[in-house]
C-alpha cells in the first residue's frame, strides 16, 4: 500500500501530469483538497473509490482515513492544488507516515506561478531585467516567517516575485516593497489561475491595492511583482544568437 501524493496542477483539469491522473484512476482511495482543486481533477477515480474532500478535515482526521486503507490495503491518491511541494502542507503527513511505517511517493504539479505566468502571457526571467525569481508569502494568520525572509529583505534583490497566500495583505506587501522597485513597479494579481473563472489584475505598486479591492477578490489568487511584466524591448537571451557556440551548434566556418 502507498500514498501517492499528487500535485493537481493550478486548477485546470487537464493541467494535471499524465502520471497524476494515472494514479487517481487506479487509486480505490482519494483524498483531495476541495477548496482548491475541481472535482473534475477527481473524476477520473475508479467506479467504487471512497472518494473524500479533505477541506473540512483535520490533520488527524486525514491520517485516520490514510490509516484504514494501509489496512485494507488499499493505495491512496491524496490530491494537493498546484505541486505539492510549494504551500502544500505534505511535510507533517510524510512524517506521520513515517512513524506509521507507510510508504509514500510524490507526484509533481504544475505550480500557479506558472500558471499565472502563462495567463499573463509573459517570461518571469529576462536578460538584464530579471534572472531570478523568488517564491515566498507573506505571515498573517498562519506561522510566521523565519528570520532572514522578510518580503522587504528579499525585494532588496529586485529580482521577480510570486507572492503566495498574502491577496489579503496587499497594503503591506506594497509598503514593503515600494522603496526598493518604485511606485511605478508593475504588479499583476491573478486569481485562480486556469480555472473557468480566472480573473487578471494589472497595476502598479501604487495602485494595485485599490484595483484589487474594487475587483473584491480575497483569496485564491498569486500577486506577481517585477519588471519582467512591462519589459518592451527587453535584451534579447545569447541562447539563439548566431554567436553563440555550444555542443549542439558548434562554430560554422564563413563560405
Amino acid at each position: 500500500m502507498t500514498v501517492y501524493f499528487i500535485g493537481a496542477g493550478p486548477g485546470a483539469a487537464d493541467l494535471i501530469t499524465l502520471r497524476g491522473h494515472n494514479l487517481i484512476a487506479r487509486c480505490p482511495v482519494c483524498l483531495y483538497a476541495g477548496s482548491l482543486v475541481q472535482r473534475d481533477v477527481v473524476a477520473a477515480a475508479p467506479e467504487g473509490a471512497r472518494v473524500i474532500d479533505t477541506a473540512s478535515l483535520t490533520l488527524n482526521e486525514i491520517i485516520a482515513e490514510m490509516k484504514t486503507a494501509d489496512a485494507a490495503g488499499d493505495d491512496v491518491a491524496r490530491v494537493h492544488s498546484g505541486d505539492p511541494s510549494l504551500y502544500g502542507a505534505i511535510g507533517e503527513q510524510m512524517r506521520r507516515l513515517d512513524a506509521l511505517n507507510i510508504a509514500y511517493d510524490i507526484t509533481p504539479g504544475v505550480p500557479a506561478f506558472a500558471a499565472a505566468a502563462a495567463a499573463l502571457g509573459v517570461e518571469l526571467t529576462l536578460p538584464e531585467i530579471s534572472q531570478s525569481l523568488i517564491l515566498t508569502r507573506t505571515a498573517m494568520k498562519s506561522s510566521a516567517m523565519p528570520d532572514g525572509e522578510s518580503l522587504a529583505r528579499l525585494g532588496a534583490s529586485g529580482a521577480t516575485l510570486a507572492i503566495h497566500l498574502s491577496i489579503r495583505n496587499l497594503k503591506q506587501v506594497a509598503a514593503d516593497l515600494r522603496p526598493h522597485y518604485g511606485d511605478d513597479c508593475p504588479v499583476a494579481v491573478v486569481y485562480r489561475a486556469s480555472w473557468p473563472d480566472q480573473q487578471i489584475i494589472l497595476g502598479t505598486l501604487a495602485d494595485i491595492r485599490s484595483k484589487v479591492r474594487e475587483a473584491k477578490i480575497t483569496r485564491t489568487a498569486i500577486i506577481l511583482v517585477g519588471r519582467v511584466l512591462n519589459a518592451g524591448d527587453a535584451a534579447e537571451s545569447r541562447l539563439y544568437a548566431p554567436s553563440h557556440v555550444h555542443l549542439l551548434r558548434p562554430h560554422r566556418k564563413s563560405s
